[in-house]
């Protein structure tokens, strides 16, 4: 598995010139995601079929604004 967080290459820059995102990582039983800005706060922890039903919720537009 692999232990480093990885940041989207989407990331955007703010006012500060900071990314504005969240990182993630693979564990050996899901995935762990966390501010990037603040990553000494809490993280959240998917299992793998969370994650999975996530990816495919945003890949259909499920979470888009209108």
């Amino acid at each position: 598995m692999d232990a480093a967080f990885k940041k989207s290459s989407f990331s955007q820059y703010g006012d500060n010139h900071q990314p504005h995102c969240v990182e993630v990582r693979r564990t050996a039983s899901g995935v762990c995601v966390r501010d990037s800005k603040n990553p000494n706060a809490a993280t959240l922890t998917f299992t793998n079929q969370e994650w999975k039903a996530f990816l495919f919720g945003a890949q259909a537009g499920e979470f888009d604004l209108d």
